[in-house]
């Protein structure tokens, strides 16, 4: 898995995401590509916006006894694969806002370093390793850029 938090990695993410254009068409998947950005940057919200409920109680056990490992592991998503209801959308989205919005996340995510990622809590999955926090960050976000070929 590539380090998402070296700054050539995050500039080399950057530079995919300016390849998108809002006519970029996804080989698989019904989301267009604002959309696409706008889930993308649902990760990053979660981490640095509290603007989305944390999981409580049974759904929060349940997350990090089913989902967690499927996240956080170093092996790449399937296309077509099913999406938690909060990274859902299905709405327009301003395609220049959202793409604007995911580079200025990586930047900050990179620029915050590895360390203080390590042993940070999560949104849904407690606390995660510093690997752990790269493979969720990288692997979501080229899983989507490679959804639309760039």
């Amino acid at each position: 898995m590539k380090n998402i938090f070296a700054l050539e990695e995050t500039n080399t993410l950057i530079d995919r995401i300016n390849k998108l254009e809002p006519t970029s068409k996804p080989l698989w998947g019904k989301m267009s590509v604002d959309q696409m950005l706008a889930h993308c940057n649902v990760t990053y919200e979660m981490v640095y916006d509290n603007s989305h409920p944390k999981p409580k109680g049974l759904k929060k056990t349940l997350l990090k006894l089913f989902v967690k490992s499927a996240v956080v592991n170093n092996k790449p998503y399937k296309k077509n694969g099913r999406t938690a209801p909060q990274f859902l959308v299905t709405d327009s989205r301003n395609f220049v806002k959202e793409k604007a919005r995911l580079a200025d996340y990586l930047t900050k995510t990179q620029s915050l370093g590895a360390d203080h990622f390590d042993g940070k809590e999560s949104h849904s999955f407690g606390k995660l390793t510093t690997q752990e926090w790269n493979n969720m960050f990288y692997k979501h976000l080229d899983h989507h850029l490679n959804q639309f070929e760039v």
